[in-house]
């Protein structure tokens, strides 16, 4: 069943966690296919639930941090009776709130942890692109699409580990081929 809708991605999280919704929403925009995207988030206080959108997301991203607040529990179950994928997320390294460990403790799933919005980023973009591969006819994927998904699967970035830490905040990265410097050398390791 071909769909002419766009792909709609759930986004649950606290207001807290407005630098990991914000990443969520950009890393969204960067698989290489020509789909139309639709990106909802937990409403600010006042607002309702999209339930709707709940309805039809293709993806639900539960991003935990360290308290739980309303709307995300009904959103997540309303999440749970749509039989959708439904893909929470931990940050580690924040102290819960009691009402937290408890959310947490009682959901009884499998929490996917991230210690920070590049890897939390990284997890979902794989998520993502797995999804898409898996949908590739409900989504009339191009042949050109399909294997640039493949490529970036099989060449994503593994999980941050101790020894590969240092790129977390702010770097500058300047590829060989496009930079000459005025001064210096640059320096090769196979010399």
């Amino acid at each position: 069943m071909l769909t002419n809708r766009p792909v709609t991605i759930y986004i649950s999280a606290a207001p807290e966690l407005m630098a990991e919704r914000e990443a969520l929403a950009q890393m969204i925009a960067k698989p290489p296919v020509t789909l139309a995207w639709h990106i909802v988030q937990t409403p600010r206080e006042g607002e309702l639930v999209d339930k709707e959108a709940l309805q039809i997301a293709d993806l639900f991203f539960l991003i935990m941090g360290s308290d739980i607040r309303a709307p995300i529990g009904t959103e997540w179950y309303l999440a749970q009776q749509t039989r959708r994928q439904t893909i929470p997320f931990l940050k580690q390294g924040v102290a819960q709130t009691p009402a937290g460990q408890v959310f947490v403790r009682d959901l009884r799933v499998p929490w996917r942890p991230f210690a920070n919005t590049s890897q939390l980023s990284r997890q979902a973009q794989q998520l993502l692109i797995e999804h898409l591969l898996l949908h590739v006819v409900e989504y009339a994927l191009t042949p050109t699409e399909m294997a640039e998904l493949e490529k970036r699967l099989a060449t994503a970035a593994p999980a941050e580990t101790e020894e590969a830490k240092g790129a977390g905040h702010s770097a500058i990265l300047i590829s060989r081929e496009r930079y000459m410097p005025n001064e210096g050398v640059i320096i090769d390791k196979g010399l």
